[in-house]
Parts: C-alpha cells; sequence; structure tokens
C-alpha cells in the first residue's frame, strides 16, 4: 500500500494515527518419519524437499497478463504528482545507481507472489541506509509524490505491491546485521534482512529467531514486523508485538524517529513502536529492528496424525496443551484437499492413511528424554481416545523438515492449481472449519477446490478457493460474503486499512475502534494523502 503522506506536523501524523483502525496481513510458505507405535505404516514415507523461496521469480515474462489492482477493485488514484525526468534525476543524486526504471526489472515489484494482483510503478528506488529512506521521502514529500514501501514482496494478498503508479521503495539493500547479544539474546539489524538469513545467524550463536514462517527464504524482518506476521511459532512465542523490543522508523515527511531499544522492560513514556507494528507502512518506513531471541531449543520433535474430524482436531489440540505443555511449539491443521493437491501438484506423499484431516505438532524443549516421555504420553492418549486414526513422528532434522513440508507447501501446491481467492482469517476454535462447509455448499461446482488449513494456536485459518481462471462472479459469491460472515466473531487480513475501506471490506471485518487515551471523536480530523 502507498505510504501516507500528509502535509501535517510529524508528530500530529503519528499521535493522530494511534486513532485510526489498522488491519493487517500475514503471509506463510517454506519447505520442508518413524511411525507411531501402534499406528501402523512404513516408516520414512515422505521424500525431502528444498526449501521453497518466494520473490522475484515468481512473477515471470508473462506479468502484464496478471489483472491491474485498480482494475479488479474500483479504486481511483489520488492528485499524486506524476515521477517527472527532474525527480528521477533528483532521487539519482539521493541514491547513486540504485534507481531502477528498466521495464524488466519493474515486473517483480509489481505483481504480488500469488499473481492476483498487478501495479504499474515505473520507478524502484533501493536504499541501503535510514539516512537515505529519510531522504527520499522527505524529497516524496515535498513533491507530493506516492511512496509504495517494499520488502520481500511475499505476501499472499496483495498488500506490498503498488495500486496505481506509486515509487516501490524496496528495503532489499538494507541487509546488515547492526549487533548480537549473546548473553540477552537481543538482536538489532536493519529492516532488510532476510529472515531465514537472520534464523541462520543466530542459531549459530546458540538462539532461534521467534518467528517462523513458510516465506522465511525470501520474507524481510521489517516486513513481517510492518505486518504483524504471526507464523508457525506463535504458539510457542507470541505476537511480535511481545518480542520486538524496539525500531526506527521514518515517517512520511522524512523525519527519523528513533525507538531503537534494547531494553526489555522500558516505562518510560508512550511505547511508540507499537503504533508501526501492523500497519504496513501506511504510518511510515521501519528501517531497523532490535528483536528478542529465545535460546535455541536441543530437542525437536514432530508428529503429523489423522484425524476423523474437526471436532478431533480441537480435542487433540486441547490434549496437546494439557500434556504436552511448555514444550508444544507449533499446532498445525490440514484438510484433506489440501493434502491432496500437496500430493497430486508436488508429488509429496502422505506418510499415514487418507483421513478427514490432519494435524501436524512441533515440541521443542532442552531435555530429550523428559520431551519424549511427554510425547508418548500424549499420543497414547490421543490414540487410545479415538482422536488419532493413525500418525508418524519424526525425530531428526531430514525427516521434521520432509512433515513441514507437507504442511508449507500447501500454498505453492494450490498456485499450480489455477487462480487462487485467498483469505487470512482469524476465528474462534469452535468456528474455524465452519465457513469452508459454508462456501463449499454456496459456491458449488463454480470453484475447483475450497480448502481450509492454519494455526490452532492463534485460530487462524488460511481459507482458499481455487478456479481455473480469475472469474467475476465467482469473486462476486466470495466477497463481501466472506467478511459479513466473519465479522460476527472474527477478522480478516486484508492488504490495509486505507485500501480496504475503497473495497468495502474494513467495516465488515473489525469492530469499531474504541478510544484510546486522550484520544476522542473531538480532536480534529485530518484525510491523509494515498492513491
Amino acid at each position: 500500500m502507498p505510504l501516507l503522506v500528509p502535509r501535517w506536523p510529524a508528530w500530529l501524523f503519528w499521535w493522530r494515527a494511534a486513532c485510526t483502525r489498522r488491519a493487517f496481513v500475514q503471509q506463510r510458505m517454506w519447505a520442508g518419519a518413524t511411525r507411531i507405535s501402534g499406528l501402523g505404516g512404513p516408516a520414512g514415507a515422505l521424500g525431502t524437499s528444498p526449501l521453497v523461496r518466494r520473490g522475484s521469480s515468481s512473477a515471470s515474462s508473462s506479468a502484464p497478463g496478471v489483472r491491474l489492482t485498480r482494475d479488479r477493485y474500483p479504486m481511483q488514484r489520488l492528485p499524486f504528482s506524476v515521477v517527472s525526468e527532474d525527480d528521477l534525476a533528483a532521487l539519482e543524486r539521493i541514491i547513486p545507481g540504485r534507481v531502477i526504471t528498466d521495464p524488466e526489472e519493474l515486473e517483480a515489484p509489481n505483481v504480488d507472489w500469488l499473481r492476483t494482483v498487478r501495479g504499474s510503478s515505473k520507478v524502484l528506488l533501493r536504499p541501503r541506509t535510514s539516512q537515505e529512506v529519510a531522504q527520499i521521502l522527505r524529497y516524496c514529500h515535498e513533491r507530493n509524490l506516492a511512496v509504495n514501501p517494499q520488502g520481500g514482496n511475499t505476501g499472499l494478498v496483495g498488500g506490498s505491491t503498488p495500486v496505481f503508479d506509486e515509487i516501490v521503495l524496496s528495503t532489499a539493500l538494507m541487509s546488515q546485521v547492526l549487533s548480537f547479544h549473546d548473553v540477552s539474546g537481543v538482536l538489532v539489524c536493519q529492516a532488510g534482512c532476510v529472515l531465514e538469513e537472520l534464523s541462520r545467524y543466530v542459531e549459530e550463536r546458540g538462539f532461534v529467531m521467534p518467528l517462523d514462517l513458510g516465506a522465511k527464504g525470501s520474507c524481510h524482518i521489517g516486513g513481517n514486523v510492518a505486518t504483524n506476521a504471526g507464523g508457525l511459532r506463535f504458539l510457542r512465542y507470541g505476537s511480535l508485538r511481545g518480542t520486538v523490543l524496539g525500531l526506527e522508523v521514518v515517517l512520511a515527511d522524512g523525519t527519523l524517529l528513533n525507538c531503537l531499544t534494547s531494553l526489555r522492560k522500558d516505562n518510560t513514556g508512550y511505547d511508540l513502536k507499537q503504533l508501526f507494528i501492523g500497519s504496513e507502512g501506511t504510518l511510515g518506513v521501519i528501517t531497523a529492528v532490535s528483536i528478542l531471541c529465545p535460546p535455541k531449543p536441543s530437542a525437536v520433535n514432530v508428529a503429523f496424525l489423522g484425524c476423523p474430524g474437526f471436532a478431533e482436531v480441537l480435542q487433540t489440540f486441547s490434549t496437546g496443551r494439557r500434556l504436552l505443555g511448555e514444550i508444544l511449539s507449533a499446532f498445525e491443521f490440514m484438510d484433506a484437499e489440501c493434502l491432496q493437491l500437496v500430493g497430486r501438484r508436488l508429488h509429496l506423499t502422505n506418510p499415514v492413511q487418507e483421513s478427514p484431516f490432519y494435524v501436524l505438532i512441533e515440541t521443542s524443549g532442552s531435555g530429550a528424554d523428559h520431551d519424549a516421555e511427554k510425547l508418548s504420553s500424549f499420543l497414547e492418549q490421543v490414540q487410545g481416545s479415538g482422536l488419532v486414526t493413525d500418525g508418524t513422528l519424526a525425530t531428526d532434522q531430514r525427516r521434521i523438515q520432509a512433515l513441514w513440508a507437507l504442511r508449507e507447501r500447501i500454498s505453492e501446491a494450490l498456485s499450480h492449481d489455477g487462480y487462487v481467492y485467498k483469505y487470512d482469517l482469524s476465528l474462534p476454535l469452535d468456528r474455524l472449519y465452519d465457513l469452508v462447509d459454508d462456501l463449499r455448499a454456496r459456491l458449488g461446482p463454480s470453484a475447483k477446490h475450497v480448502v481450509g488449513y492454519g494455526h490452532l494456536g492463534d485460530g487462524n485459518l488460511h481459507l482458499n478457493v481455487t478456479a481455473e481462471a480469475f472469474c467475476e462472479s465467482l469473486l462476486g459469491a466470495l466477497e463481501p460474503y466472506v467478511y459479513e460472515w466473519t465479522a460476527g466473531s472474527g477478522a480478516a487480513s486484508v492488504p490495509s486499512t486505507a485500501w480496504a475501506s475503497r473495497r468495502g471490506m474494513s467495516s465488515a471485518t473489525a469492530s469499531p475502534p474504541r478510544p484510546c487515551g486522550s484520544c476522542s471523536s473531538s480532536r480534529p480530523s485530518w484525510t491523509p494523502k494515498a492513491s
């Protein structure tokens, strides 16, 4: 989404922004078995797969065939200036040699990873430092030029691609680790650091990143923070709002806001960083992050289980939380159609008997014997009570990655099945799968597949509908139905509030914001500049 470019003082900009409603976007996908005693079947039935990376490779020479965002959604370009030759010359003086105007190089940043929306940006900027970002935004603010911040462009709802002809501001070259404290585990790095590379860096020092995503081979930590990404470790380590200690942010007018503390406890003044976590680049560009990394677990196990129904999935989750306790680090679920697509499109083998639902459970701790004992007790309980019909267990890294591939490559398999309508929803656990059943009945044969998978730990459903090609009538059957259905008790991830309000989603997917602190409806209103 384009960065808002207000003419008000910077302090009023972010102060007022505290009272605005914001949406969030989450993003996924990576690649990656001893049979459980009594559940039958051969050991190690899976093949391993290399890490699946997202990024520029997903945008091919056929990118012009991807529908323009402004054609898919009824929006009008706001009265921003058009980039001129003088503007290009001025930007070239700020970042010599890193102003990109080659149409071929602009294809990738103009198209989302799923190839569902496309912008028409003519300029890509690649700064290396926060000071360069500040100079760029200061110039664009003065010239009334719209800016679209972009990290790894791995999102699945089009939130990181331009809508019209905004300047794309990439953080790809801002990839330096600034510091790491090997006692506290506090990492300070630039926003363009790739999540997988950060994971490797801290693991070599005995720690792990508190965030793990399928897109970790390409996504940037700044984009993760800007979208408040949840991911696979949310159940164990919680939200980025708790693990991010500080941020450095450049506001829309070029003001550099330094909140890059590395203190775990800081009760002085306002916690300004929280405004920018989940703001998706609408309040400013995150240029550096301070994040707390937990110690690396020494014992990791993964179980892949089949369940006869979603009620049994929920009971298995409840049993796992009770019996596994502190070592439970991930609990993922997927329906049968997901695994069928992974097998058909990616040729990965289902290691257990066919079931209506599957769960992937990861444990991680510091004592192998202790963890094995707890896991054995849990598996005995769920098997004996009929919650699980079949399962397999992996304890070595190769087989663990192979089991994770079944879950993390679902998005890739869906992309090979045709056009994908993708929705990222947060719902109460008892209603988490109901929408999938409702949509199958509603859409009938007009959809190839309607599938659901996600994280039980945070009530996150990835709802996906595939079709042979984009269909306006199918979109009309999905939207706003999905958002209205969700509005009753959940929330939907959409590209951003500024965009969503134009699509009629924002009011349908979130409750009205409550007044916060000293902010109230009596405060003067303002109209941000956005496209």
